[in-house]
């Protein structure tokens, strides 16, 4: 039995499979990628680039999947899956390395004087409480902390007032611990930070004071000697518009100008000049008549009648000559 035709074809099968190359690829199965450090034909590549590139695509693909088929396998409903290996390629990071964290006061402290803290494992979130028979937490929802304040029946001091409420000062007390401790977060978030904007700003202010007794010399601090360090003070720079510029943009800010002139706002705007002052406006009794701009000061007026007693005196004796004549016609 003649068998060459049968093994003929399956070596052209496997010949289809095989990849021969001058320099090995880089295969990295973790990462389902290969390198080619093979040197560009430039003949293949100048004379047809498409099948350049499908050529090396059929390249790298064909071993890559001969190294996956090459894994150990394992079953699954979809089918048999291979376990990939880990990934050889180092690739960069997206980003930056985390920076470590900065050490709080305490912290330092207790660094410097060698004194060993509790760690994460040694610190118990649990408490046992005799009166439920449980763990229960030490802090947060339904902690230890609280139980001062949720018990119904608590003992009061023999000295206390009268208006003395347990719940209540047990309950200011947490309070007050929880914002000394939000205080000092607070301080080791700014210290670590090195940024305080509460002391930036009196520095600023401080700087800006030194500067501007300095100028406060007859010679402006011209001839006033600096200290080590000291800041020259910026001033404000003003801008101006070019001399020469644009027609357009001239044209538009005139006509800007005689918009704002002959606004509505603009003309019922009434200048410091035109404003009436407080002598000379209108009070409740006097005022124009007759169409006349004529202006009455009432209190003068009342002044020189009553002879400076005040308009109280002018009514009375208003009232006792009204009541006279009265009498003499009787």
């Amino acid at each position: 039995m003649d068998v060459s035709n049968i093994l003929a074809d399956h070596a052209e099968k496997l010949k289809a499979t095989q990849v021969e190359t001058d320099t090995l690829l880089q295969i990295d199965a973790g990462l389902l990628t290969v390198t080619d450090p093979n040197p560009i034909d430039t003949e293949s590549y100048e004379s047809s680039l498409e099948s350049h590139l499908v050529s090396l695509a059929r390249t790298g693909t064909q071993a890559l999947l001969s190294t996956l088929f090459s894994l150990p396998t394992s079953s699954s409903p979809d089918g048999p899956l291979a376990k990939l290996p880990p990934a050889i390629t180092q690739l960069p990071r997206a980003k930056p390395l985390p920076k470590p964290k900065p050490l709080t006061k305490w912290q330092a402290f207790a660094n410097a004087k060698g004194i060993q803290g509790k760690t994460k494992e040694k610190r118990v979130k649990k408490v046992w409480d005799e009166e439920k028979q449980e763990w229960v937490n030490r802090w947060g929802k339904d902690g230890k902390n609280k139980q001062v304040e949720e018990q119904w029946i608590t003992e009061v001091p023999m000295n206390a007032d009268v208006d003395h409420d347990p719940r209540k000062v047990a309950r200011d007390e947490r309070k007050a611990r929880v914002a000394k401790n939000q205080k000092q977060r607070e301080a080791n978030v700014a210290r670590a930070s090195k940024s305080n904007p509460a002391r930036d700003a009196h520095k600023e202010e401080l700087e800006r004071t030194l500067a501007t007794s300095r100028m406060s010399t007859a010679s402006m601090g011209k001839f006033d000697r600096k200290l080590d360090g000291e800041k020259k003070l910026k001033g404000i720079k003003r801008k101006y518009d070019p001399t020469e510029g644009s027609v357009s943009n001239e044209a538009k800010s005139s006509l800007d100008i005689l918009s704002k002139m002959n606004s509505d706002s603009r003309k019922t705007r009434i200048t410091e000049a035109q404003r009436p002052t407080k002598r000379s406006r209108f009070s409740r009794t006097g005022g124009a008549e007759d169409g006349e701009d004529k202006v009455l000061n009432v209190r003068k007026a009342v002044r020189f009648a009553s002879k400076g007693r005040g308009g109280v005196a002018l009514g009375r004796e208003r009232e006792k000559s009204t009541r006279g004549k009265g009498k003499g016609r009787r």
